[in-house]
């Protein structure tokens, strides 16, 4: 992450939230005490932020100047509402294309699988709120740019997300080897979400047990799988060759 998106110190960081600022990461220091702690505290709450409790090293490792028990990084790009970027796309009599990522970490996969999906028009992002990787200069570079014109949703839980799109009429689709199901036998003409896994463990069982179909590429060499932003542009070119 560039110096240019981190703050520290406790009055920084809560001006940067007061003012609207998006919040990507929040680092604070475990069993930080003080009233001007405890305000924070309160407003990361009131702002739905879920910081993340460290030791004091993790800190000090992240900058070495005096934060007071807190760095944030402020993300490069802002977030949109997902119900929004649904209703926007259905009115504009498109179908919609979209991707979730489930717990990927990585931020320049992130950046890889953004810059294929502007490439071939999808119409968003959904990402988790917690464990997901952040829009860092890492993933801004490996997009090429792209993150700035490529809607990227945060939700609370990607099962929501699920149930929103399953609601709005758009079914969703598992990238994972768990299943018989070739990524050639789902029909991608219908409003899509695409749910891409983390690099190691793949799409959770709780979003698997979730979604209306599961699709695996065909693999013939020696190794069993492919890295998860070339998978996903694989997916994704299969909708675009569905569609034309």
């Amino acid at each position: 992450m560039s110096n240019e998106s981190q703050l520290f110190g406790i009055h920084a960081v809560m001006e940067a939230i007061k003012s609207g600022k998006t919040i990507d990461k929040i680092f604070l220091q475990k069993g930080l005490q003080g009233s001007l702690s405890k305000e924070l505290i309160l407003l990361l709450r009131e702002h739905k932020i879920t910081p993340n409790t460290v030791p004091v090293e993790k800190l000090n490792k992240l900058t070495h100047k005096n934060h007071q028990g807190v760095v944030a990084f402020v993300a490069p790009v802002d977030f949109h509402d997902l119900e929004e970027v649904i209703i926007s796309t259905q009115e504009a009599g498109e179908t919609p294309l979209l991707i979730l990522l489930d717990q990927l970490t990585d931020a320049r996969n992130f950046g890889a699988i953004i810059r294929t999906a502007e490439c071939v028009g999808a119409h968003g992002i959904v990402i988790a709120k917690t464990g997901a990787a952040p829009v860092s200069a890492d993933t801004v570079k490996t997009s090429a740019g792209a993150v700035f014109n490529m809607p990227i949703c945060k939700v609370d839980h990607l099962k929501d997300a699920l149930f929103l799109l399953q609601a709005s009429g758009i079914q969703t689709v598992a990238a994972t080897e768990k299943t018989q199901d070739s990524i050639y036998q789902v029909d991608f003409k219908i409003p899509t979400a695409i749910i891409m896994g983390s690099e190691g463990k793949g799409v959770s069982p709780g979003i698997l047990k979730l979604v209306d179909h599961k699709a695996k590429l065909p693999m013939f060499g020696e190794i069993s799988s492919l890295n998860v932003s070339v998978a996903a542009g694989v997916f994704l070119y299969e909708a675009v060759r569905q569609r034309l």
